[in-house]
């Protein structure tokens, strides 16, 4: 796998991933928000465009596998380097967090991992 400084963890370059990265981004809303009695939703929308970087890895190694879950394993935030919207080479850094990852059982057949997902998400 090649390691890419387009995204980074605490300045420590990820692989690149199997597919595209595609960010999506969601509005936080108050918990005064909701629905009233007829039905009309009332919004107070306290930060918009909260990003989140879904990334999957088909096959890894136990080094590989072991060097990417080691990059945000015991910290609450990290520093999160990836490229700025609109530009395939200029990157911006921003903290954010991982709360939970997935990960197939390793193949005892060739001796890898299988499926390794994560979200990243702006804090």
């Amino acid at each position: 796998m090649t390691l890419t400084p387009l995204f980074q963890i605490d300045g420590q370059p990820l692989y690149a991933p199997d597919a595209d990265v595609t960010p999506s981004y969601a509005d936080l809303d108050s918990s005064d928000s909701g629905r009233d009695a007829s039905g009309v939703m009332h919004r107070e929308v306290v930060r918009e465009k909260v990003a989140t970087w879904p990334f999957a890895y088909a096959a890894l190694t136990d080094a590989e596998y072991a060097y990417l879950v080691g990059l945000f394993a015991g910290k609450a935030t990290f520093a999160f380097t990836h490229p700025r919207a609109g530009s395939s080479s200029e990157t911006v850094t921003t903290t954010c967090y991982c709360s939970n990852y997935s990960i197939a059982w390793r193949s005892a057949r060739d001796g890898s991992w299988r499926n390794l997902k994560f979200n990243i998400i702006e804090c």
